[in-house]
């Protein structure tokens, strides 16, 4: 692979919460990895196949959309829409993690198909990341009937999600507590539904569900799409440490209040973002920039900390290698500026504006998968590729 030079960076937003901003001004990428990380003189270490000059821009951390409900491949026969995780990619979208498969056409629901299209739809997901996404698929349905062996295969054969608790046919905390504690036995990471019911069949689930289940996500806190109380959201907050998330399809005045109250209890890395998309609300190619668009602007946290909830934060809760700008991590990268027309100079201004930046470049593992987004509005300044 090509080693590749991100020079004359305005500003680097990291993806790490604690430290949201970096003072250097030159990324190496090498082997699919970044490299190095410093200023121009770093570059004297490499022998450089292309270089890419930022202009002044702000080069952040691939965003990581932590919900949304796959089916096989860049198509969903929810709004029979294809290549809606590509229309993401173009909003600087990197990563993909499923929350559930629902919407597969005739999905089983008997343990052994649940079992089966898990491990299929997870290998199938596996195997499409020649094209540029990267989409963690196969995350299992809790149906009646499983049993721990059944967790132990799916573990074996790679599965290492469990989509909402509440979708499928276990829908008690009674139940749900077993599968749960098999599911991260095997290394599995649990979202929970949580709020009033989103599609035929699935249940409502209040605070003292999710608490006595222990999922390792509180999806959809603000609702997919009718949200919990505030009074609930509060006893999540207070009594649990669970990692609540954010969804573009849901309820905007609960996320700002969640954002709000976490940030008054210094506790913003317990806060992720996720699309919740496809759903009946739509496709929101740019679902995960609207979030950190929303609350950047509405609930005075700042916008590369806002940013690290859709980055850093999400790789830590799901245990990626990908999220942060720093050594050794994946080289997902998205070039952004303000958008022509914005009252903001720089990408971190416009978004704390209520804007959404523009998307100039997206970089996938190394590979410049977007030259220019077809979704954002453009930027006023154009980087060259040498």
């Amino acid at each position: 692979m090509a080693t590749i030079a991100f020079v004359n960076i305005g500003m680097i937003v990291t993806g790490d919460i604690k430290q949201p901003l970096s003072k250097a001004n030159t990324i190496v990428v090498q082997e699919g990895k970044i490299a190095k990380i410093g200023n121009a003189d770093i570059l004297a270490g490499f022998k450089v196949d292309k270089t890419i000059d930022v202009v002044g821009m702000t080069v952040i951390p691939g965003l990581i959309d932590s919900h949304v409900h796959p089916v096989i491949g860049d198509y969903t026969p929810r709004q029979k829409t294809q290549d809606y995780l590509d229309g993401a990619m173009h909003g600087g979208v990197t990563t993909f993690i499923s929350a559930g498969e629902p919407h597969f056409p005739g999905r089983p629901k008997d343990p052994a198909g649940t079992k089966a299209l898990a491990i299929l739809v997870h290998k199938s997901f596996e195997n499409l990341r020649s094209s540029g996404l990267k989409v963690h698929g196969g995350a299992v349905i809790l149906e009646k009937g499983l049993v721990e062996a059944d967790f132990a295969e799916m573990a074996k054969e790679g599965v290492w999600l469990v989509g909402e608790v509440g979708l499928g046919s276990v829908k008690k905390p009674e139940d749900a507590e077993p599968m749960v504690n098999w599911a991260k036995k095997y290394g599995m990471k649990v979202a929970m539904h949580t709020g009033g019911t989103s599609i035929p069949g699935s249940s409502t689930v209040s605070a003292d569900d999710v608490i006595a289940v222990q999922p390792t996500v509180v999806s959809h806190v603000n609702g997919g799409p009718t949200a919990v109380s505030s009074a609930e959201v509060e006893k999540l907050i207070n009594t649990t440490d669970l990692t609540l998330e954010i969804v573009q399809c849901g309820n905007p005045k609960i996320a700002a209040f969640t954002a709000k109250r976490l940030a008054e209890k210094d506790a913003l890395h317990r806060l992720i973002f996720g699309n919740d998309s496809p759903s009946g609300t739509g496709i929101i190619p740019l679902g995960i920039l609207r979030n950190i668009s929303f609350i950047a602007s509405m609930s005075g946290i700042p916008a590369e900390k806002v940013i690290a909830m859709a980055t850093g934060n999400t790789a830590r809760v799901f245990g990626l290698e990908a999220g942060l700008i720093a050594e050794g991590k994946e080289a997902d990268l998205v070039i952004m500026d303000a958008p022509i027309g914005s009252i903001g100079s720089n990408t971190l201004e416009a978004l704390e504006a209520g804007d959404l930046p523009a998307v100039a470049l997206v970089m996938v593992d190394g590979v410049i998968k977007v030259t220019k987004s077809r979704n954002t509005p453009p930027s006023a300044r154009n980087y060259t590729i040498k």
